[in-house]
């Protein structure tokens, strides 16, 4: 057995990787398809070794994966122009930036997806043998300015935002050494920025964008001149790329890890990026922005578990269709044991064939951490009873969340000022590393002095 994998009492598999392993894929920025595919192990890339020694550009232009860990970081590259020598970042190190809409208690979907890779950054960023002794941050933001281009009351608005922020600390983070967890909305310059970033980003390719036609439930090829989009396209919705681009530049981001749907977004930035520099030049000023690369995390399709066939969604009416990571052990138990899965003996993994036994080996693969295929882990358990497979998966989703739920309700608890305190340190901390690129973009406008 591998020396990473050990069994607990009742055999369920415990891993704890010492690497964070992502998948990447290198995109042309003048193209939507995957030109060259690689394993990015964090070790090596943070300790400056790049991506299997270099992923080469493909295409006439950049692409999204950096070359080399010193681009990846921020420092001077001369080929590439991604920024002037002693600019604000000054020093070798990996910046992350991350957000996430507020939609209170994030289910297993969501934690599997991207909340458990936070934990992982930060947590690995407290450890020096793992980032090789380099500088990392990472600002987590709950972007509540985003969510306003959808209609919600005040009051649950209100609700939504502060169970979004005792979830990620219930989860493990802290705004503690390096990490920054913060509300969008408590930092101004978000907003600032993104009205000086509009003054140069152009309609067109903001109306070839994908996602605010996706929101409306149009067809891609819907242009600005049609009709049914201008009688349902609001501005905030238009305008949402130009402010995920200040999100991620006010921090002289290095690293964005996104989903596919979320590429365009960052080459968006990308460009944004570069050619505000070169205004600055233009005009007698200096470059500020750092040119971010994006790191394409592979997608986990955690499905619902009364309909297998969709993914697990808060939309759904029926709550015993997702597992909230604040469930209790009782509920977890019942959640699982009523998924729906088929007749057949066995377990199996197909999902096309027996997709809610399939979405149970997926949630066991995820929640132990275990290196082994879908595939191999369902013939492990090949002869199991279906009731005694779903106890094993309940057993390991309790054992994954252990604590969580425990943690919550303290955090939430009106009398215990660990959460207000923990809001007020994350946003003086965001405050302090978005001011000094905001100044200095103020500066180079000959907006300062």
């Amino acid at each position: 057995m591998p020396a990473s994998i050990s069994r607990s009492s009742r055999g369920i598999f415990a891993v704890r990787p010492k690497l964070i392993t992502l998948s990447a894929r290198c995109f042309s920025a003048s193209s939507d398809s995957c030109r060259q595919q690689s394993q990015v192990n964090w070790q090596q890339f943070n300790a400056g070794g790049g991506v299997g020694g270099g992923v080469k550009r493909v295409g006439p232009s950049p692409g999204f994966v950096a070359n080399s860990f010193e681009e990846a970081s921020g420092q001077p590259s001369s080929s590439h122009g991604s920024r002037a020598s002693g600019g604000p970042l000054g020093r070798s190190g990996r910046v992350i930036f991350s957000g996430i809409q507020p939609t209170g208690i994030p289910h297993l979907g969501n934690y599997i997806g991207a909340l458990r890779q936070w934990k992982q950054y930060h947590e690995q960023s407290m450890n020096p043998q793992l980032v090789g002794g380099l500088d990392t941050e990472q600002y987590f933001s709950i972007v509540d300015l985003h969510a306003l281009t959808s209609a919600i009351p005040r009051q649950q608005r209100a609700i939504l935002r502060k169970e979004s922020y005792a979830s990620l600390l219930a989860m493990g983070l802290t705004n503690q050494s390096s990490t920054a967890v913060f509300f969008q909305s408590d930092i101004p310059h978000h907003s600032e920025l993104m009205w000086i970033l509009s003054t140069i980003a152009s309609t067109g390719y903001l109306s070839r964008m994908t996602q605010w036609k996706s929101k409306l439930n149009l067809d891609e090829s819907v242009n600005l001149h049609s009709e049914e989009a201008t009688a349902k396209l609001k501005l905030g919705l238009f305008s949402y790329p130009v402010l995920q681009a200040a999100d991620i530049l006010l921090y002289q981001t290095s690293l964005v890890p996104v989903g596919e749907d979320q590429l365009q977004h960052v080459e968006f930035t990308r460009n944004l990026a570069r050619g505000f520099n070169s205004y600055l030049t233009q005009h007698g000023g200096d470059p500020v922005f750092n040119i971010p690369s994006a790191v394409l995390v592979e997608g986990k399709r955690i499905m619902s578990l009364k309909r297998p066939s969709q993914k697990m969604s808060k939309s759904d009416e029926d709550p015993k269709s997702r597992i909230l990571i604040t469930d209790s052990a009782v509920d977890v138990f019942a959640k699982i044991k009523g998924a729906v899965t088929d007749s057949e003996a066995g377990i199996s993994y197909d999902p096309e064939r027996r997709p809610g036994v399939s979405n149970l080996v997926e949630i066991l693969k995820h929640m132990t951490n275990s290196p082994l295929s879908c595939k191999t882990i369902a013939e492990d358990h090949q002869n199991s009873s279906m009731r005694a497979f779903k106890e094993f998966v309940a057993e390991a989703v309790i054992n994954e969340l252990s604590g969580i739920r425990s943690r919550f309700r303290e955090l939430m608890d009106p009398h215990n000022p660990v959460l207000r305190d923990e809001m007020h340190l994350g946003a003086q901390k965001a405050h302090a590393k978005s001011s000094i690129t905001f100044e200095l973009v103020k500066k180079n406008l000959g907006l300062a002095g």
